[in-house]
Protein backbone atom coordinates (compact mmCIF):
# COMPACT_ATOMS: atom_id res chain seq x y z
CA UNK A 1 0.00 0.00 0.00
CA UNK A 2 1.31 3.19 -0.85
CA UNK A 3 1.02 6.41 1.17
CA UNK A 4 -1.79 8.67 0.56
CA UNK A 5 -0.84 11.41 -1.37
CA UNK A 6 -3.97 13.85 -1.39
CA UNK A 7 -6.48 13.82 1.47
CA UNK A 8 -9.72 15.78 1.88
CA UNK A 9 -10.95 17.02 4.61
CA UNK A 10 -14.71 18.76 5.53
CA UNK A 11 -15.52 21.35 8.38
CA UNK A 12 -18.87 23.40 8.99
CA UNK A 13 -16.45 25.34 11.28
CA UNK A 14 -17.90 23.04 14.34
CA UNK A 15 -15.82 21.62 17.29
CA UNK A 16 -16.87 18.46 15.98
CA UNK A 17 -15.74 19.14 12.39
CA UNK A 18 -12.42 20.18 13.82
CA UNK A 19 -11.62 17.29 15.70
CA UNK A 20 -11.61 15.63 11.75
CA UNK A 21 -9.59 18.40 10.68
CA UNK A 22 -7.13 18.05 13.58
CA UNK A 23 -6.74 13.99 12.40
CA UNK A 24 -6.80 14.74 8.86
CA UNK A 25 -3.96 16.75 9.42
CA UNK A 26 -1.73 14.68 11.64
CA UNK A 27 -2.45 11.87 8.72
CA UNK A 28 -1.32 14.42 6.13
CA UNK A 29 1.80 15.82 8.06
CA UNK A 30 3.01 12.02 8.82
CA UNK A 31 2.57 10.58 5.11
CA UNK A 32 3.65 14.50 3.49
CA UNK A 33 0.39 14.12 2.00
CA UNK A 34 -1.40 17.61 0.53
CA UNK A 35 -4.91 18.38 2.62
CA UNK A 36 -7.73 19.77 1.23
CA UNK A 37 -9.69 21.43 3.38
CA UNK A 38 -13.16 22.15 2.59
CA UNK A 39 -16.22 24.11 3.73
CA UNK A 40 -19.09 23.29 1.95
CA UNK A 41 -22.29 26.31 1.38
CA UNK A 42 -25.25 27.65 -0.28
CA UNK A 43 -24.88 31.03 -1.61
CA UNK A 44 -27.87 33.53 -0.23
CA UNK A 45 -29.30 36.25 -1.93
CA UNK A 46 -30.45 39.37 -0.59
CA UNK A 47 -34.10 38.42 0.26
CA UNK A 48 -32.66 35.80 2.30
CA UNK A 49 -30.49 37.86 4.25
CA UNK A 50 -32.89 40.36 4.43
CA UNK A 51 -35.41 37.19 5.89
CA UNK A 52 -32.86 35.86 7.91
CA UNK A 53 -31.96 39.19 9.74
CA UNK A 54 -35.93 39.69 10.71
CA UNK A 55 -36.24 36.40 11.90
CA UNK A 56 -32.83 36.11 13.96
CA UNK A 57 -33.48 40.60 15.11
CA UNK A 58 -30.78 41.19 17.87
CA UNK A 59 -29.12 38.12 16.26
CA UNK A 60 -28.75 39.65 12.82
CA UNK A 61 -25.08 39.85 13.35
CA UNK A 62 -24.41 36.10 12.78
CA UNK A 63 -25.79 36.36 8.87
CA UNK A 64 -22.35 36.76 7.11
CA UNK A 65 -23.87 36.41 3.45
CA UNK A 66 -23.64 33.31 1.46
CA UNK A 67 -21.65 31.95 4.08
CA UNK A 68 -18.56 33.02 6.68
CA UNK A 69 -15.99 30.34 4.94
CA UNK A 70 -13.29 32.53 5.31
CA UNK A 71 -12.82 32.40 8.60
CA UNK A 72 -13.71 28.95 9.01
CA UNK A 73 -11.24 27.66 6.64
CA UNK A 74 -8.65 29.76 7.90
CA UNK A 75 -9.53 28.62 11.76
CA UNK A 76 -8.93 24.78 10.21
CA UNK A 77 -6.28 25.25 8.36
CA UNK A 78 -4.43 27.07 11.63
CA UNK A 79 -5.39 23.91 13.29
CA UNK A 80 -4.25 21.30 10.94
CA UNK A 81 -0.51 22.98 10.57
CA UNK A 82 -0.82 22.36 14.41
CA UNK A 83 -0.92 18.69 13.96
CA UNK A 84 1.88 19.07 11.29
CA UNK A 85 0.35 19.12 8.12
CA UNK A 86 2.29 21.71 5.80
CA UNK A 87 0.83 21.41 2.60
CA UNK A 88 -2.52 22.61 3.03
CA UNK A 89 -5.25 24.07 0.40
CA UNK A 90 -8.34 25.52 1.65
CA UNK A 91 -12.06 25.72 -1.02
CA UNK A 92 -15.39 26.75 -0.78
CA UNK A 93 -17.73 24.49 -2.09
CA UNK A 94 -21.15 25.44 -3.52
CA UNK A 95 -23.68 22.61 -2.19
CA UNK A 96 -24.93 20.23 0.25
CA UNK A 97 -21.85 18.83 2.19
CA UNK A 98 -21.67 15.27 0.96
CA UNK A 99 -22.02 15.72 -2.74
CA UNK A 100 -19.43 19.21 -2.25
CA UNK A 101 -17.14 16.61 -0.76
CA UNK A 102 -17.80 13.89 -2.99
CA UNK A 103 -17.16 15.86 -6.01
CA UNK A 104 -13.98 17.53 -4.49
CA UNK A 105 -12.35 14.22 -3.60
CA UNK A 106 -12.73 13.55 -7.83
CA UNK A 107 -11.61 16.99 -8.68
CA UNK A 108 -8.66 16.72 -6.54
CA UNK A 109 -7.97 12.95 -7.16
CA UNK A 110 -7.64 12.56 -3.28
CA UNK A 111 -7.17 9.17 -1.60
CA UNK A 112 -8.41 9.76 1.45
CA UNK A 113 -11.98 11.44 2.26
CA UNK A 114 -12.02 12.83 6.33
CA UNK A 115 -14.93 13.25 8.11
CA UNK A 116 -16.48 13.53 11.46
CA UNK A 117 -18.99 11.01 12.95
CA UNK A 118 -21.40 13.78 14.34
CA UNK A 119 -25.00 12.34 13.17
CA UNK A 120 -24.05 9.15 12.17
CA UNK A 121 -25.87 7.11 15.19
CA UNK A 122 -28.53 9.85 15.57
CA UNK A 123 -32.63 8.72 15.16
CA UNK A 124 -32.46 11.78 12.25
CA UNK A 125 -29.33 10.49 10.52
CA UNK A 126 -30.98 6.69 10.75
CA UNK A 127 -33.33 8.10 8.96
CA UNK A 128 -32.67 10.69 6.65
CA UNK A 129 -28.91 9.92 6.52
CA UNK A 130 -25.80 11.57 7.83
CA UNK A 131 -22.55 13.04 5.87
CA UNK A 132 -20.67 10.31 7.14
CA UNK A 133 -22.91 7.26 6.19
CA UNK A 134 -23.42 8.76 2.64
CA UNK A 135 -19.86 9.43 2.28
CA UNK A 136 -18.96 6.58 3.53
CA UNK A 137 -21.21 4.74 0.85
CA UNK A 138 -21.07 6.87 -2.23
CA UNK A 139 -17.60 7.71 -2.28
CA UNK A 140 -14.91 5.82 -4.87
CA UNK A 141 -11.97 7.07 -2.07
CA UNK A 142 -11.57 5.59 1.14
CA UNK A 143 -12.64 7.45 3.68
CA UNK A 144 -11.71 8.21 8.03
CA UNK A 145 -14.60 8.65 9.89
CA UNK A 146 -13.30 10.20 13.06
CA UNK A 147 -14.74 9.83 16.33
CA UNK A 148 -15.19 13.46 17.43
CA UNK A 149 -18.82 13.18 19.73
Amino acid sequence: MTAYQTIVVGTDGSESSYKAVEKAGAVAGATGATLVVACAYYPTDDRDLGAASDALKNDAYQVHGSAPTDEILRTAKEKATAVGATKIETRSVVGAPVDALLTLVGDVSADLLVVGNRGLNSITGRLLGSVPSDVARKSRSDVLIVHTV
